[in-house]
């Protein structure tokens, strides 16, 4: 028998579980749509309160930054006249809208629901790596795995002081109630063939909102109504919106989507819908715009970031393109307009030829990249074959906008499952674990 037998028989137990209940996310790859498990490993992260306590002041902070920032980019634009942030930065992003300019949503919030992706140092610091303001995912699984966990050892929650994570639906639905405009609330899915279905679906279920996909709703007289199965017509006040912007109104964006709504842009615009998160929050987690939030926090907020960037460079910035040129083989490039660990490159591990290739490449466009530190960030204990080992992890922290900021005391704690790797992500083969934040 391997050791750590009760550990291995956990695991196993609860991702067969998982299994059970379809808890899986899908990838596209070479054309086709798979689905697969998201494997769980039942060794938790933990993190001591007063450590906790600290990263949630500076995840408020930076997310009411982050807000500020969309809201004055859509409307005075005085971080750009200020010369704080590039003209070339915002109107050459793929996640800036023209629609949107002039566009304020219900109370004034943009980023709903942020996912803000940290590494802890070995040093102990918090590092941020990426604001994910779109539609970010993932919250579905440690909630489903802590409710699995508890049935499976319920002494283990009795006897160890741990912040309850059942309370993320509760936060969401205060987030979504503290917008709607009057009416259903509603999680606006493209269909069971996306990569997070289980979540809308679960997600609806623990808020009490309407799981709908684009072909149940529709605009009449400025407003959105929800057509029932009866056929009956309900007034929709909010809308979780699953599927990016692009996709959201043919009339408004891609005049080809198949899953967007009619015109739901123009009933947003003139206030009567709330759409979360906002369309046009792209333009804040643009990977080039992310080396700018430390400075929006001084800029909006007149404060000290609690947290800080990984040391990041921007070969846009002459002076910053011959450091990165100078010191390439101990840097991570990453193309601002990809996501789920893809357009990732280390440069130690390139050949010579596809060195001198990227350089060519990152010459001739330069606002496409960043280049940063590869930070050593600690690894976490996971049981691989019955044996603990470790491995690289990193924390997706859940921030909800409200009244006020809400942070949940738990996270998607993602880790690597192999030795050699970086890259923690779900599409990229990765794994996941609960988060314990201890009370204090």
């Amino acid at each position: 028998m391997p050791e750590n037998r009760e550990l291995v028989q956990h695991t196993e137990a609860i991702n067969g579980l998982l299994a059970r209940y379809g808890v899986k996310f899908g990838i596209y790859k070479n054309g086709e749509f798979r689905e697969q498990l998201f494997p769980f490993d039942a060794v938790p992260r933990v993190i001591e309160a007063d450590a906790f306590a600290v990263l949630e002041k500076g995840l408020k902070q930076r997310v009411m930054a982050l807000n500020a920032f969309i809201r004055d980019i859509y409307g005075e634009k005085r971080i750009v006249r200020d010369r704080v942030v590039p003209e070339e930065f915002i109107f050459a992003s793929s996640g800036y809208l023209l629609p949107c300019e002039g566009v304020v949503p219900s109370k004034g919030i943009y980023a709903h629901i942020a996912g803000i992706d940290l590494v802890e140092g070995k040093d102990g610091s918090w590092y941020v790596l990426e604001d994910n303001l779109r539609v970010p995912s993932g919250a579905s699984y440690p909630m489903i795995a802590r409710e699995l966990c508890r049935r499976a050892s319920p002494r283990t929650f009795q006897q160890n002081a741990i912040e309850d994570n059942r309370n993320y639906a509760r936060l969401l639905r205060a987030a979504m109630d503290h917008v709607n405009t009057g009416g259903h609330t509603v999680i606006l899915t493209p269909g069971r063939y996306n990569a997070a279905y289980f979540e809308h679906s679960y997600l609806a279920e623990k808020t009490g909102a309407h799981l709908v996909t684009g072909s149940e709703l529709t605009v009449e007289h400025d407003h959105l109504y929800f057509i029932d199965y009866t056929g009956r017509k309900e007034r929709v006040g909010v809308v979780y919106r699953r599927i990016s912007d692009e996709y959201l109104d043919p009339m408004a964006f891609n005049p080809q989507s198949l899953i967007g709504i009619p015109q739901i842009f123009d009933v947003y615009r003139k206030g009567n819908v709330a759409l979360m998160n906002a369309p046009g929050n792209g333009v804040a987690d643009d990977k080039g715009i992310y080396y700018f939030v430390p400075k929006m926090v001084k800029y909006y907020l007149g404060e000290e970031p609690i947290l800080q960037n990984a040391p990041t460079y921007l070969p846009f910035y002459e002076e910053d393109m011959k450091y990165v040129l100078a010191h390439f083989d101990d840097l991570v490039l990453k193309d601002v307009a990809e996501a789920g660990g893809y357009g990732v490159l280390f440069g130690s591990k390139l050949s010579r030829q596809e060195k001198e290739d990227f350089i060519a490449l990152l010459k001739r466009e330069p606002r496409r990249f960043i280049a940063q530190e590869v930070i050593d960030f600690k690894d976490l204990p996971i049981l691989d074959d019955g044996k603990m080992v470790e491995r690289k992890a990193d924390l997706r922290a859940f921030v909800l906008m409200g009244q006020e900021p809400m942070v949940w005391r738990s996270g998607l704690t993602r880790f690597s499952r192999r030795a050699d790797s970086f890259i923690v992500n779900s599409s990229q083969g990765g794994g996941f674990k609960d988060t314990w934040v201890l009370s204090r």
